[in-house]
């Protein structure tokens, strides 16, 4: 059962200009990378590299892009220099898809799943609570109904954030009071979203990355005690990531990766930035699928990931 599949002429829009900053950054470096050249060569390549690498799609990535465009130029003898935008647009789309970065298209919950549990990590301040909320928001447009856990108890901020969500979209928060046991918390939402027969919970979580034993910890505990309720839960464990901090939403992948068994990712705050080439390295170097991308504060510009449609609209369609 798929959730938010159709991807509209508005979403379409919506993520055009989500990425113009990215894409004018980009397509500036790249016109400085190839003034007064007419075909790639190895001068043009090296000039690719610092675009892409200063573009932040990370070190590994952009060399595993400039080899590709290398065997190609040795392959076609005659690379022009105006079909390079076409080529990388071509090369990162199948790159994409070779390491299995589908095109999630949201949510896809098997039968059975009900209800279907989704906990969300990262740390504080990448928009872990804001992402639960426009979530929340969008099951309840397809006529899901929503519970949502307050366990990041660490911060009053948070709990009163996902509150004011829970009031805004209409659906339940389960809370305790501040400094409660999270598993605690996400025990009673759990229960309380099994007696009221919810189709999906959102469980927040604390965001803190100084001791990853003490994260790795409390992970495990609240997925332990939630077992005591949905032996299979959490179905999906989601890490969030401030698109606009670049390099920094690497390492904090790195360090939730070995913290916990992430299964998918959000990328948000991508409008705000010239740092979209962010979500290409993430997808490649991590191969968890990106399933929600953040184009701006409105409740529809968190869009599930169209890797198509992503390359597509930084790199242009011709």
């Amino acid at each position: 059962m798929g959730f938010f599949s159709f991807f509209s002429k508005e979403k379409k829009e919506t993520l055009d200009k989500g990425l113009e900053k990215t894409k004018t950054s980009f397509f500036s470096k790249l016109t400085r990378a190839v003034a007064g050249k007419s075909k790639v060569d190895d001068d043009v390549l090296d000039n690719l590299e610092e675009v892409l690498v200063t573009s932040d799609v990370g070190v590994d990535t952009t060399l595993n892009i400039i080899q590709r465009i290398e065997a190609r130029v040795a392959r076609d003898k005659y690379v022009g220099t105006d079909e390079l935008n076409r080529i990388l647009r071509d090369e990162i789309s199948s790159l994409l898809t070779e390491n299995n970065t589908e095109d999630t298209e949201g949510y896809v919950i098997p039968e059975g799943k009900k209800p279907y549990v989704v906990m969300v990590v990262g740390v504080n301040g990448v928009g872990k609570t804001t992402t639960i909320g426009k979530l929340a928001y969008q099951f309840k447009k397809a006529g899901k109904k929503v519970v949502l856990g307050a366990a990041d108890t660490f911060r009053a901020a948070a709990v009163e954030q996902i509150v004011i969500w829970g009031e805004r979209v209409g659906v339940p928060v389960v809370k305790q009071q501040m400094g409660s046991d999270p598993a605690s918390v996400a025990f009673d939402t759990l229960s309380n979203a099994v007696a009221s027969d919810a189709d999906i919970v959102l469980i927040d979580t604390a965001g803190r990355l100084h001791n990853k034993k003490g994260l790795m910890d409390e992970l495990s505990k609240i997925k332990r005690v939630m077992q005591k309720v949905i032996p299979d839960a959490p179905h999906d464990v989601m890490l969030v990531l401030d698109g606009s901090t670049g390099q920094n939403a690497f390492e904090q992948a790195k360090q939730f990766t070995q913290a916990t068994q992430v299964t998918s990712m959000a990328i948000t705050k991508l409008d705000g930035t010239a740092k979209g080439g962010v979500v290409i390295g993430i997808s490649d170097q991590f191969k968890i699928p990106v399933r929600y991308i953040g184009l701006g504060e409105g409740m529809e510009d968190l869009q599930p990931f169209n890797r198509r449609e992503f390359v597509n609209s930084l790199f242009g369609n011709n």
